[in-house]
C-alpha cells in the first residue's frame, strides 16, 4: 500500500516544526569584535610580571609608580588591578579562554604568529599559507565581516576601526563594500559629525610616533563616534599600542596600554548598552592577534620561532553566554573559531560559506 503524498508533506512539516521549536532563540542581534594586539594571555590572567618590572628586563621609567597602580599581593588582585573592567564584568558575567595555568588553552593555527596572518585567521576563520607577512597585500580571503555583510539583513551595518593602517588590506577593503578606517586616515564617509570632524584633525596633527599607527585613544574614538552615529550590527575595533611598546622594550607603557585598552572597552559597552538598539542585545568578543614569548627576555618579541607566541586568551559577554567566568580544564580551542562562533552569535551558519573554518567554539553560546 502507497503512502499518500499529504501524509508524508504533513510529517515533514511536523518534524520540521518540531526540530525549529527545540532550537532555543537567540537574542544577539549585534556583535562587537574588539582585537588588542600582541597582549599575552600572562598578564591577562596574572596582572604585572615581577620579572619585567624593572630596569633591566622591562626598562621601566618609574618603578615606584609602576608597582603602586599594578603590584598587588595575588595573581587575582594584580589582573583586576590591570584589567579592572575585564575581571569585574567580562568574567563574572561571561567566558574567558586561554588561562594554561588551569588547563585552558587557546591558541592560533597558522604557525606564524605575527599580526596580518593572526587577524586574517580570526577573520576568515582560517589560515592561509598565502598570508604570510605584514605587508599591505589585499587578502585573497572574504573576512565573515565581509560575508556578513553580503546577507540583506546586515547590508550597510558593518564597520571596522583598527589603529593599524594595513587593516585595509586584511579586509580588502576595495572588494568588501563597507567601511575601514584606520591608520591616519580621516574618516569622510557619509555625514560628518562635529566630533568626527575634530577626530579627523586630531589625526593630522597629532606626533606620528610610531610608523602606520597613531596612538590607540584616536582610533577608539572614531569608532565610539561611529557607534553612536551610525549604529552598526557588526562592529571592528582593534587596539596596537600594546604590541608596539612591547617591541620597544618598555613594559610600563606596555601595561599601561593594557589598562587603557580595558577601559575604553568599558566605555564602549556602556555606551551600547545605554542604547535601545544595542541593550541586552549585543554580544562582545574581545582577544589578541598572536601571543608573545616568556619572560625576561621574550616577551619583547612574538613569530613562528619564539615560543609560547603561539598561545592566546579569548572572552565572550552577551546575553547569549551564560556566566561560567573563567575556564578551567578543557579543550584546546583556536583562533580559527572566532569567524564561525562571531557568525553564530547572530544566528548564521558561517560553515557554508567558508567549509574550512573552524566550528563554533562549544559552550560559549547556550
Amino acid at each position: 500500500m502507497k503512502t499518500p503524498i499529504a501524509f508524508i508533506l504533513a510529517c515533514v512539516l511536523i518534524v520540521g516544526v518540531a526540530h525549529a521549536e527545540d532550537r532555543p532563540s537567540l537574542k544577539t542581534e549585534n556583535v562587537i569584535l574588539v582585537m588588542t594586539d600582541g597582549l599575552r594571555w600572562q598578564e591577562v590572567f596574572a596582572g604585572a610580571d615581577e620579572a619585567l618590572m624593572n630596569k633591566e628586563n622591562g626598562n621601566v621609567g618609574n618603578l615606584g609608580a609602576l608597582r603602586a597602580r599594578f603590584w598587588k599581593d595575588t595573581p587575582e588582585a594584580r589582573r583586576e588591578a590591570l584589567l579592572p573592567f575585564f575581571w569585574s564584568v567580562i568574567a563574572k558575567q561571561g567566558q574567558v579562554i586561554g588561562n594554561q595555568t588551569k588547563g585552558s588553552v587557546a591558541q592560533v593555527t597558522n604557525g606564524l604568529n605575527f599580526s596580518y596572518p593572526g587577524y586574517s585567521e580570526t577573520l576568515c576563520g582560517f589560515a592561509d599559507p598565502r598570508v604570510d607577512s605584514n605587508r599591505k597585500i589585499p587578502n585573497p580571503n572574504v573576512t565573515v565581516f565581509e560575508w556578513l555583510n553580503k546577507l540583506p539583513k546586515y547590508r550597510g551595518h558593518v564597520a571596522a576601526f583598527g589603529a593599524w593602517d594595513v587593516f585595509p588590506s586584511i579586509f580588502n577593503r576595495g572588494r568588501c563594500e563597507f567601511p575601514v578606517n584606520a591608520g591616519y586616515e580621516a574618516f569622510e564617509e557619509g555625514e560628518i559629525t562635529p566630533t568626527m570632524a575634530l577626530l579627523n584633525r586630531m589625526k593630522a596633527e597629532t606626533l606620528r610616533y610610531f610608523e602606520g599607527e597613531p596612538f590607540d585613544s584616536l582610533a577608539f574614538e572614531t569608532a565610539l563616534e561611529y557607534l553612536k552615529t551610525r549604529q552598526p550590527r557588526v562592529l571592528f575595533v582593534s587596539f596596537g599600542e600594546a604590541d608596539e611598546w612591547a617591541h620597544e622594550g618598555r613594559y610600563d607603557y606596555y601595561l599601561d596600554s593594557a589598562h587603557n585598552t580595558d577601559g575604553c572597552i568599558k566605555t564602549l559597552w556602556d555606551t551600547a548598552q545605554s542604547m535601545p538598539k544595542y541593550k541586552d542585545k549585543t554580544t562582545l568578543i574581545f582577544l589578541p592577534d598572536h601571543g608573545r614569548g616568556d619572560a625576561p627576555v621574550e616577551w619583547k618579541s612574538h613569530g613562528a620561532q619564539v615560543k609560547g607566541a603561539e598561545n592566546i586568551w579569548m572572552a565572550f559577554l552577551g546575553p547569549d553566554t551564560s556566566a561560567k567566568g573563567e575556564w578551567g580544564k578543557s579543550e584546546r580551542v583556536t583562533q580559527s573559531q572566532l569567524a564561525a562562533t562571531l557568525a553564530a552569535f547572530l544566528g548564521e551558519d558561517y560553515g557554508k560559506a567558508a567549509p574550512n573554518a573552524g566550528k563554533p567554539i562549544e559552550g560559549v553560546i547556550e
